[in-house]
């Protein structure tokens, strides 16, 4: 019975902190862009194009820092295979996370 609750408890733990790898947190932005991108400057266009698409005011700060709607975020870049597919994920994390 032990081992069950064990199993279950790992199962919860490790599944936590998928999530929270790949930004599923309160308060973060998570993105799927279309490219792939090397270039920071490219991907911070990219990111700010998407998130005006999204209706939110964006703006690039440099340094992987954003300004979106009055808030100060961080990016942070996720390689992922999702069924066997390279996916690239932007998670913008607001810096008061990070701070803390």
């Amino acid at each position: 019975m032990i081992y069950l609750f064990i199993t279950i408890g790992t199962f919860v733990a490790v599944l936590f902190g998928f999530n929270m790898l790949m930004g599923y947190r309160k308060g973060t932005i998570t993105l799927d862009l279309d490219g792939r991108y090397t270039n920071q400057q490219e991907q911070a266009n990219a990111v700010t194009d998407e998130l005006k698409k999204q209706g939110k005011a964006a703006e690039y700060k440099g340094n992987g820092q954003f300004v979106v709607n009055g808030l100060s975020y961080v990016l942070q870049k996720r390689n992922v295979a999702m069924g066997g597919v390279p996916l690239e994920r932007t998670v913008l994390i607001p810096k008061k996370i990070i701070a803390s």
